[in-house]
């Protein structure tokens, strides 16, 4: 609020969110790379291409060799322009140096439709033509990449509710076992050892492991206690 005040701004210190998207490498990962690194240069931080190359807050110094930044994959980048470290050097600057008059470029940073068919004109030419393609604004890639992308992530996604559906079974089962045993589910869920709550947890683990087949580390979340105990319990019971 203090720095608000002195600078006449409103909201947070930092309002909008990065942006992640899934990348289509091979079309678009040197187009990015590119793109970013200009980012001081449109916004006019630096004049000029010289002052870019030295300019601290940016990747494209690193790329260079002007600045070092140990977390950045450096040889990765430049493996895309040449196989030895000055012929690269001098591709990359030069393919930065064609990018300076593309200024804004909307495809790579505008809506799902734009940016997965490279461009405004892709997308009425496909338009009049009747044609159309798959597309989503998380995705940067073809129509067929994007479809690719969302097919993999519907198979995750029945795995994650397929997963919810146990541990809303998992919760529905322990309440039911504590309800007829008269047991406070809380007080077992926080891992309590008070009075009967020990031995009527690890009946419940039992059957839940050796009944239904339920991961041990599953089991121990659902009951409050760590897997180790859980394991070493039933180990217990089975030797009994």
């Amino acid at each position: 609020m203090a720095y608000n005040r002195r600078h006449r701004r409103y909201g947070h210190l930092f309002q909008n969110r990065y942006k992640s998207i899934v990348c289509d490498e091979d079309s678009y990962f040197p187009e990015l790379v590119r793109y970013i690194h200009l980012n001081p240069l449109r916004a006019k931080l630096v004049k000029k291409l010289t002052e870019l190359d030295r300019y601290r807050w940016c990747g494209h110094g690193v790329l260079m060799g002007r600045i070092k930044h140990e977390w950045q994959d450096r040889d990765y980048v430049l493996s895309w322009f040449g196989g030895k470290e000055l012929e690269a050097k001098k591709a990359y600057r030069q393919y930065v140096s064609e990018g300076i008059g593309q200024g804004r470029r909307w495809e790579l940073v505008g809506g799902g439709l734009i940016r997965s068919l490279g461009g405004w004109s892709e997308v009425l030419s496909m338009r009049r033509n009747g044609k159309r393609v798959l597309t989503d604004e998380r995705i940067l890639g073809s129509g067929d990449f994007v479809e690719g992308v969302l097919a993999e992530a519907d198979e995750r996604l029945k795995y994650q509710h397929r997963g919810n559906r146990i541990r809303e079974n998992l919760r529905k089962f322990i309440d039911q076992a504590c309800e007829k045993e008269g047991i406070n589910v809380k007080e077992l869920r926080m891992g309590s050892r008070r009075g009967r709550i020990s031995p009527i947890r690890l009946q419940i683990a039992y059957q839940l492991v050796d009944d239904y087949g339920i991961p041990l580390a599953e089991v121990a979340r659902q009951l409050g206690v760590s897997t180790s105990a859980i394991s070493k319990a039933i180990t217990r019971r089975m030797k009994q």
